[in-house]
């Protein structure tokens, strides 16, 4: 008999939920909801069950904050909750929470060839350190490193390091972020957000009106070219999300790869191939021998929140 379990990817705006095989980590009854909708996780996985019919006692759940202690508070979301509490209200006799980034490191050993796109770079180097970020409401990194026996993810909050721009514009958009925020983070510019306030600051610099954008508007605008600031915007973000891959993949000599996953990336990636991504990614002077053979992958995956819930779980069991 195959062994079940309830896997939850809890994120700042949507929470996915679905049932796990883990023999061979698929994912099934999968279904989505706002959490906004909700005043607490209880009441998303209540509804899960309520919606899909699901009985489980075993569960992983992963969360986009750092996970501490007991205690458990999202970072982009009000869900506050204590594992403890969690597991009790759904007679859970395991319940594992990590974050999300560590799931998703976790799913990478499992994700096939077809799902994933290369972006320059050579071959893997199989068993050597493996780092994962991805944009999306944050900006989420992790890394992975290889035990001899098994992979232990290693998560952090690399997403709030400083912004550290390189070429004028970048500057003048630090400059203009400076005068709303004490100190401007990665996050602030390697996120859905983080794409309106590039625009809005480069709108600001050249003393032009900015238009009211989503994300997603200065995305396509600057993708097809009708507004030359969220082209610039695009550009920008492109040339950031490089460096700060470089940067990652500086810390733990990543042979194993780079991979991006996250809300945002996955949805322009012959952008990404034409832009100049992989020139910032490699541009780390004395240092570009190291990280210019390093292969970086952009994830399509749709679920790998879910499938590392469940290497997670499987391995820990």
């Amino acid at each position: 008999m195959s062994l079940n379990a309830l896997v939850a990817d809890v994120g700042g705006t949507n929470i996915r939920l679905g049932i796990a095989n883990l023999d061979d980590l698929s994912v099934s009854q999968v279904l989505q909801y706002q959490c906004a909708d909700f005043d607490n996780i209880d009441g998303a996985i209540q509804k899960y069950i309520d919606d899909s019919g699901a009985s489980f006692d075993l569960a992983c759940i992963d969360v986009a904050t750092a996970v501490t202690g007991d205690l458990v508070s999202l970072t982009n979301n009000h869900w506050e909750f204590s594992q403890d509490k969690l597991a009790k209200t759904f007679d859970l006799s395991k319940l594992i929470v990590i974050n999300d980034f560590t799931a998703i490191a976790m799913s990478v050993p499992s994700i096939p060839e077809d799902k994933k796109v290369q972006v320059g770079g050579k071959e893997t180097v199989e068993n050597k350190p493996i780092a994962i970020y991805g944009a999306g409401t944050g900006l989420g990194v992790a890394h992975m490193v290889h035990s001899g026996t098994k992979w232990l993810p290693l998560d952090g909050e690399g997403g709030h390091v400083d912004f550290a721009p390189v070429e004028e514009d970048e500057i003048a958009v630090l400059k203009e972020l400076q005068k709303k925020y004490h100190r401007v983070s990665a996050e602030q510019i390697l996120s859905g957000l983080g794409l309106v306030q590039i625009y809005e600051s480069l709108c600001a610099w050249k003393g032009i009106e900015a238009k009211s954008y989503e994300p997603a508007d200065v995305s396509k605008f600057g993708i097809e070219g009708s507004d030359e600031v969220a082209e610039q915007a695009m550009r920008i973000f492109c040339r950031v999300l490089g460096s700060f891959g470089g940067n990652l993949a500086l810390n733990l000599k990543t042979y194993g790869g780079v991979y991006i996953a996250g809300g945002i990336v996955p949805r322009f990636i012959d952008y990404v191939k034409q832009s100049d991504f992989r020139r910032r990614f490699d541009d780390k002077g004395r240092l570009s021998r190291v990280v210019v053979d390093i292969p970086v992958y952009i994830v399509t995956e749709e679920q790998p929140g879910l499938i590392g819930c469940a290497a997670y779980l499987k391995q820990e069991l």
